[in-house]
Parts: C-alpha cells; structure tokens; sequence
C-alpha cells in the first residue's frame, strides 16, 4: 500500500516520490513487465493505472485490428443505418463510393488518422467537379457518423475526425436562390397562366419541400382546424422508373402546419374539382412504405393525391417542375431558379413579416433552430430598409430623433 510524503494510505501501485513530489503509479502486465507513469495529482495516477490495468487484462478495446474501412462501411451502411430514411442512406452512399472509398477504403479501421480525413476534404475542394460547400459537408458528416458507430461499436478507440476542424462554409449565401418581394411579384403574375400555379403558389404559402407537396393527400386536411399535416413524402425514381413514397426527411418534418387563406383556398378549389379531372390509371396504386424510425407501415393511395398533372393524370415528377420553373422565370424575367427556391422564399417573407424564428423552424420541420437561421434566413435589401424604417418611426414615436442644429434654434 503507497503512501504520501505525509504518510497517508494512497492505495496498491501509487506513491508519492520525494524529489519532485509527483505521484508514480505502477503495476505488473500478464507478461511479467512493469509499468509505471508519472502524474502531478493522485487522481490522475489512480485513473492510468485502472485503465492500463484494464487494458492490459482485456485489451485496448479494438475487437477487430485487421478490419479496413471498406469492411466496417459495409457493416454501418446495411445493418447500422436502417432507422434513416432513404435518402439520408443514399447521399451517405453517394459520398463514401464518390469521395471517401478512393482514400481510405482500403486502409485498416484503426490506421486511419486525421490526415487522411483532410485530405479527402481537401481532394473535393480541388476537384475539378467544383464540389459545392454543402457537399463537401455531407461528406463530413457521413465520415464523422460512420467512425462514430466504429467507436461506440468497439473498432476504433479515438476518432479521427476530432482533430479535423471543417472550415469550408456549407453555403454561401450568394449560393441559396430565393426570389425578392419584386421578383416574387412578376413570377406569380405570370404563373397565373400555367397549369402549375396552384403548386407554386401553395408552396410559397406553406414552404413545403417539392416531395412533400407532391405526396400530399386529402386525408391530411382539417378543414374545421385548416390545418395541413405533413407524415409522408413521395418522388419518382428515375432510374428504377417507378414512384417511391416515404416518410418525411426527417423525424421533425412530420408536422402540422396552419394554413393561410390563399394555401385553403388553393386546397378547397382542387377538391371541388376533383372529381372533374384527367386521372390516369396508374393511380389506382397503393404504395407501401415503411417509417424506419418508428417501424410504423404506412400506405399511400395515389388516387387521393391534392396535386396531380392536367394533362398525364399522374403527378408531376420533381424535375419536370423545375424545367417548367426554369421558362416561367425566363417569361418573367427574373433569374432562374428550382423548386426548392420557394421553400427557401417562403422562409424569406416569413421573417421579413415578423415571423418569431422558433415558430419557423416548426413550420419548416427543422431539428434545430440553426439549420432554420443559417439556411433559410438571409438579410435582403427589402427587409434592412424595412428595419431601419421600424427604428427611425420608433426614435420619432420616442421623441429621440437626432435633429440638425438649424432645427433645433427653430
């Protein structure tokens, strides 16, 4: 049993030395060895001994050395991922195949240093696929969650993204297209002569994401509450050639929303006509989906669909909106923009209005309140003159206008 230099009982392994007054803390390993360590306080002794103890008992932790990254990705992706929804699972996919396996994928598990995490950033950054911001973020993402798993899972015993500070901007403001209250203006004048305008306009009323509108059916309407719930999403996948519904994108995107008068008129107008227009065989489909992070089976019947096309009697696919967008903002004469850009106004003209950010961030369906600020919110020439106009008319109401010294004499 140890001592201090006052004589006091430290415990097995640990002592105080009399030349510095450091603790040492020591112990035998299984093969006879020993080993011993140096601390300034007795707490940090105690704790290096129970863990090197540990360890060398048990191990350091990693149950599988040997294991390359390719390995364990195939591990987290199939069995690990499968409460995430499947488009979170597909831009994992995309970014380890595309940008992580061509570094690391063959290198072991527990080699991997942050280094090497860099210098896959680095790599999107140069590349000559100009990766954007919000690209090389995902791929960020999909490194860190992947060797999160291996460390909670025992394959790793640091992290290796720890070290590696992300400091490319996700997206540049000049990035994320929204329209002005002015541009905003000419395209609803001209989207009064396409088939689609009730689709845009309703999206500038609600700020639904394009799969959720697309996938939206009569039964999450309350026309006593007008309320709109959103518990489902639905898109066309190209290359398999068929409609995939789903859960929304994430946990907090199941939501109800109220409606403004326009969005429950649009939405009044299309049921009164429902039974008047073009609907393609094709809809008598149900589709089965599952919510992977509930387990909950759901089903989506395509002939209860809001929004459906005029002249196919299918829904519009998602990039089919976009190229019409496109002619619309060349009619109007403002710059192009997609879909997801009037999700992205809709934000815009909330805050302008007065809108409280943590009320947004439900609407939107957001985790967090920095994804709604950082994302949605930007600062535009409409709403800074605004705001400078509400201060001056509240120095005025306050009487704390500064005056000129001519005005002052008079």
């Amino acid at each position: 049993m140890g001592k201090d230099l006052k004589g006091k009982n430290l415990g097995k392994g640990i002592t105080q030395r009399k030349d510095d007054g450091k603790y040492q803390a020591r112990f035998v390993s299984k093969t006879g060895v020993r080993q011993q360590a140096r601390f300034d306080t007795v707490i940090e002794a105690r704790n290096w001994r129970d863990k090197a103890i540990y360890e060398d008992k048990y191990g350091d932790g990693v149950d599988s050395p040997d294991m390359t990254v390719d390995e364990w990705y195939f591990i987290w992706n199939t069995e690990l991922n499968k409460d995430l929804s499947s488009n979170t699972r597909r831009n994992y996919a995309d970014r380890y195949l595309m940008n992580i396996q061509p570094v690391i994928g063959k290198m072991k598990l527990c080699d991997v240093k942050p280094m090497h995490c860099k210098q896959i950033f680095n790599r999107m950054a140069e590349s000559e696929k100009n990766y954007a911001g919000s690209t090389i973020r995902q791929a960020y993402i999909t490194l860190g969650t992947m060797f999160k798993a291996a460390r909670m899972n025992g394959k790793i015993k640091k992290h290796p993204l720890d070290e590696v500070k992300f400091s490319i901007p996700a997206r540049k403001v000049g990035n994320i297209k929204f329209f002005t209250v002015e541009e905003q203006q000419k395209f609803l004048a001209v989207a009064q002569t396409s088939h689609n305008y009730y689709q845009y306009a309703f999206l500038l009323e609600t700020g639904l994401r394009t799969g959720e509108m697309i996938g939206l059916t009569w039964d999450n309407i309350d026309w006593k509450q007008r309320t709109l719930t959103v518990d489902k999403s639905l898109e066309f996948r190209h290359k398999q050639n068929f409609w995939r519904a789903g859960p929304p994108k994430t946990k907090t995107s199941k939501r109800t929303i109220w409606l403004t008068q326009p969005a429950y008129e649009i939405l009044r107008t299309l049921y009164a006509e429902r039974n008047n227009r073009k609907q393609s065989q094709q809809l008598d489909e149900v589709l089965e989906f599952k919510d992977p992070r509930t387990n909950e089976k759901r089903t989506l019947v395509m002939r209860d669909l809001v929004f459906i096309n005029f002249r196919t009697g299918m829904p519009n696919k998602n990039s089919s909106y976009d190229t019409h967008l496109y002619k619309l903002c060349d009619k109007a004469g403002i710059k192009r923009v997609c879909m997801h850009a009037l999700r992205h106004t809709y934000a815009t003209r909330a805050i302008e209005n007065g809108m409280p950010p943590k009320i947004l961030q439900n609407l939107l369906g957001h985790a967090s309140l920095k994804t709604t600020m950082d994302t949605y919110v930007h600062v535009t020439d409409d709403s800074l003159e605004a705001a400078v106009r509400q201060f001056e008319e509240g120095q005025r109401a306050n009487g704390l206008c500064a005056t000129t010294k001519s005005d002052a004499a008079t």
